[in-house]
């Protein structure tokens, strides 16, 4: 951000995402959007246009080099792709260094309601014996689980973990071909993949007698842009690595 406001740059901006971020940024007052690359675009055009801000949907094999020359060339970014392992995120931090001056915030879901199911989900889980997930996406999806989904599931196990509680029951011993999903922190997670789906995320949690589900629907994409919108304007007030958007929810 500058004087001028906030000069914002999209990569992947021909993407699902990324046509629904230009749209936002250009809508929105306070920010321009000076650069929308795609796959065969130089990364340069955004330094050549001045970004100051950079929103990056794009891919898993091609985020991290986006990041670090994100970070080379002093530019704030705010990322939405998949596919961040605590190794990757490491990394990013040590990208930064001790003393960051540039903001980086990675963010699995930008849609409030789906943070807030997280959240609601983490305070669950130490409650009940067994917790699993189920995720629902449009087939074009690139990973499974989504990233919202391991998001989850590692603070679910977290909250299991502070409480004392043991591994989840499951008598299963015959598995044809994964059937009991992933497992993430000791946590099933499922993984659905449909044309006409948007994205979608069930926690469900179980004891003796009682269920309880939370779920989470985005009907379309536009049910992202307060989280992008609110991203934009927090990154550059918050210097190295932030994950989620739970800080800017105070949740």
């Amino acid at each position: 951000m500058n004087e001028t406001g906030y000069r914002v740059g999209v990569l992947g901006a021909h993407g699902r995402m990324g046509v629904e971020v230009c749209r936002m940024v250009e809508a929105e007052p306070g920010m321009s959007l000076v650069a929308a690359l795609d796959r065969d675009d130089p990364v340069d055009a955004l330094t050549d246009a001045g970004v100051g801000v950079l929103v990056d949907f794009t891919h898993p094999d091609a985020v991290m080099d986006h990041i670090s020359f994100a970070i080379e060339h002093e530019i704030h970014c705010v990322v939405g792709t998949s596919g961040f392992t605590a190794d990757r995120l490491e990394t990013v931090r040590g990208w930064l260094g001790d003393d960051p001056r540039i903001g980086v915030m990675v963010v699995p879901n930008f849609a409030i309601g789906a943070v807030l199911a997280m959240r609601l989900g983490s305070m669950a889980a130490r409650f009940f014996e067994s917790a699993e997930i189920v995720e629902l996406h449009h087939a074009g999806k690139v990973d499974a689980p989504s990233g919202t989904a391991i998001s989850a599931a590692r603070s679910m196990a977290q909250a299991r973990a502070e409480d004392g509680l043991g591994p989840v029951p499951d008598a299963t011993t015959r598995d044809a071909g994964g059937a009991r999903g992933a497992t993430v922190d000791g946590i099933h997670v499922h993984a659905v993949r449909l044309p006409g789906l948007v994205a979608h995320l069930e926690l469900l949690f179980g004891s003796e007698g009682e269920t309880l589900t939370i779920r989470h629907d985005s009907l379309t994409r536009a049910s992202f842009m307060p989280g992008v919108r609110a991203a934009i304007r927090a990154v550059g007030q918050r210097p190295g690595l932030t994950v989620g958007l739970e800080s800017l929810l105070d949740v």
